[in-house]
């Protein structure tokens, strides 16, 4: 890996540490959003043993592993992306020997890394502490779902950029942005599993990128995906990560000719 993407990352997570104490506030908020779903889906089961493939335990379980998890994959890269266009320190990137997209995914990484460390462990402690939930005993389920939360940054990730790369097609993407928030939330599994879902939704949802982030991830953690299972939903990552790759790509090749153009 070229030395310079290293250097972004390191930066970007030296500027997380500087502002840390926003991310103490951050895990007390993660915590209460799983409060207050656990306690939703205590009172949805009641006397119900299972429901969509899940037990309550397993419910517990996949709350608080998704929303911790989230601490580790979200970032603003469409945000930064879509305010470099619109001040026009775009342009800079371009004369500069090296890949603006490969800086932006390493410095979200950078700020990933610190999230993972200074949040998401964190946060799942106290999660373990307050709520009932259960760990993976099989080693597999723990490799599994640390490779799988790799991935679902990455795609989170390519989203992000795609959305951002959006701000040089149109003159205010703020409602995409936002929209993205929404479908990414919704749609990944991370507010309802997917296995809830009426029966034609949950099929439509599983042919689209977003299961890969937080659904697939957290069946894995649960139990629910087990032995093979867990390297075939890997597969599903590795994917979507290579089908993303093609419109990131393409986007940004065209946003280039097209900031050209507009330069005169």
């Amino acid at each position: 890996m070229n030395s310079a993407f290293i250097d972004f990352m390191r930066i970007r997570f030296l500027t997380m540490l500087a502002y840390r104490v926003n991310y103490y506030s951050g895990i007390l908020i993660y915590t209460l959003n799983i409060g207050v779903y656990y306690f939703t889906w205590q009172a949805i089961y009641g006397s119900s043993g299972e429901l969509g493939g899940f037990t309550a335990a397993q419910m517990t379980t996949y709350i608080a592993v998704s929303w911790m998890a989230r601490a580790f994959y979200f970032n603003n890269l469409d945000r930064e992306i879509a305010a470099d266009i619109r001040d026009g320190s775009i342009a800079i990137q371009f004369i500069r020997p090296i890949n603006y997209v490969m800086v932006k995914m390493m410095q979200g990484l950078g700020e990933g890394i610190f999230r993972f460390l200074l949040l998401m462990i964190p946060g799942m402690l106290i999660a373990i502490l307050l709520f009932p939930v259960e760990l993976p005993t099989a080693p597999s389920a723990w490799i599994g779902f640390l490779v799988m939360l790799f991935f679902s940054f990455l795609i989170n990730s390519q989203i992000n950029v795609i959305t951002g790369l959006a701000a040089f097609f149109v003159e205010n993407n703020e409602g995409m942005m936002r929209m993205k928030r929404v479908v990414v939330d919704l749609f990944s599994g991370l507010i309802i599993p997917i296995s809830l879902y009426p029966g034609w939704m949950s099929a439509v949802m599983k042919v689209l990128p977003f299961q890969a982030i937080t659904y697939l991830p957290g069946s894995v953690f649960t139990g629910r995906l087990e032995g093979t299972a867990i390297w075939s939903v890997l597969g599903i990552q590795v994917f979507w990560f290579a089908v993303l790759l093609l419109p990131m790509v393409l986007i940004w090749r065209k946003a280039r000719k097209r900031l050209f153009v507009q330069g005169g």
